[in-house]
């Protein structure tokens, strides 16, 4: 999946009025983060992360890692504030 610029620019409109849904402490990225994380993209598909216990220069090797582990994509990142989207899976109705 990859998305051009004018999609991101679309998805972080959407993304704008959103709270982080998963925060990131500081154990940082597990087993159980992804969890939540790929839960939370399941439902929503557009979600926010709160990265907190990660110091900011290896904030967005981070986003990278949990991107690839959950097929997703980053469509911003500002701060400690990662915004990750996925597509909601197609319904057979």
């Amino acid at each position: 999946m990859e998305l051009n610029a004018a999609m991101k620019k679309r998805l972080r409109a959407r993304a704008h009025p959103l709270k982080p849904i998963v925060l990131i402490g500081q154990n940082g990225y597990s087993a159980a983060v992804a969890a939540a994380i790929d839960e939370a993209l399941a439902d929503h598909g557009l979600i926010k992360v709160r990265l907190r216990g990660i110091e900011s220069v290896r904030r967005e090797q981070v986003v990278l890692e949990i991107c690839r582990d959950l097929d997703s994509e980053c469509v911003g990142l500002l701060g400690g504030v990662a915004t990750l989207f996925r597509p909601l899976p197609e319904t057979g109705e």
